[in-house]
């Protein structure tokens, strides 16, 4: 976490799932996510527990494998550690800290820390810049719960997500750019992580916020003069045999084998194994076998000093009490 010294009662904690941070956490990352209700809707706690460890166990060693083509370890936490620097530069009037759903620093390690430091009011900022019930619901119940078990007394607010505001369409524009290519002769693939299609049925938003990102990113994109031949929502990282939001990203690379591809992950505010091992390194191997010319991943808003200032205007113009919150 951030060790800076800041005089200040306020501070504003990044909430995210987290990422191993190294070999040997990969096994803790996955219990605690296919543990978590939200994740795996099984209302029997006993059946979930069960099912949760059966994955468990089926997926471990492939994702240790994964982990260890990107370093052993995710990236997630230390650019997140290294966005809260940005931030703390930017705006020294609050103090900047994060808290992870299922990997170190977790949400109550976070709330004692802001107790020693005397904080009496905290905005939860959800890194997820679309709402979904598996990631921002379960990242602010989390922490919420832990408020409550802490007894921490502080006034609460939050900034849950942010599909079209136009700061964070910058950041993933500017991330566009730094791609230096003839736009035009490039297919745009707005990858997003997939969740089962019968969650949206039963009302989570996660599928219309994409699209609301989508929207205003081809527009911002138009305005600025960058054209591609196309732009595409795909969805990646389903698992097992339901239905999952569609279409895939591998099967969108494959009916764009003839196409220059830029593939944009536009539901990650922060790069982690899905944008660098499964988009950078399984879905390249992908491209190349099917004889794609040109494959581009772009990077996500990560520390970015335009990204931090979104952050910063967010919590100005869209914090709001947790009360009123879709918790």
């Amino acid at each position: 976490m951030n060790d800076t010294n800041i005089n200040t009662n306020e501070a504003v904690v990044l909430l995210n799932m987290g990422g191993p941070n190294n070999l040997l956490e990969v096994e803790t990352f996955l219990n605690n996510m296919f543990n978590d209700p939200l994740i795996l809707t099984i209302k029997n706690s006993f059946i979930r527990k069960f099912v949760a460890k059966m994955i468990v166990n089926t997926r471990l060693e492939k994702a240790r494998s994964n982990y260890k083509h990107i370093g052993s370890k995710s990236p997630l936490v230390e650019i997140t550690f290294n966005l809260t620097k940005v931030l703390q530069k930017l705006d020294a009037t609050r103090f900047y800290t994060y808290a992870m759903r299922y990997t170190p620093p977790y949400s109550d390690l976070v709330i004692k820390d802001l107790m020693d430091r005397n904080i009496t009011k905290v905005t939860l900022f959800s890194m997820y810049p679309q709402y979904s019930n598996t990631t921002t619901l379960s990242s602010i119940r989390e922490f919420m719960r832990c408020v409550k078990e802490l007894d921490f007394k502080a006034e609460i607010n939050v900034v849950e997500s942010y599909p079209a505001y136009s700061g964070f369409i910058e950041s993933c524009i500017e991330k566009i750019k730094e791609c230096e290519v003839d736009y035009r002769d490039y297919v745009l693939l707005l990858s997003a992580h997939s969740i089962p299609q019968q969650m949206v049925d039963n009302g989570d938003p996660y599928k219309d916020e994409i699209e609301k990102s989508a929207v205003a990113l081809q527009e911002k994109l138009t305005r600025q003069g960058i054209n591609f031949k196309n732009v595409v929502i795909c969805y990646q990282s389903k698992m097992g045999p339901i239905k999952w939001l569609e279409p895939t990203t591998i099967d969108t690379i494959k009916e764009y084998r003839d196409s220059n591809i830029m593939i944009y992950p536009l539901a990650f505010s922060i790069d982690n194994s899905e944008t660098i091992y499964e988009l950078e390194i399984e879905n390249r191997e992908l491209a190349n076998k099917l004889g794609v010319k040109s494959y581009i991943v772009c990077k996500c808003p990560n520390d970015s000093v335009t990204f931090a200032k979104t952050i910063i205007d967010l919590i100005d113009l869209k914090g709001k009490s947790i009360n009123e919150a879709r918790i």
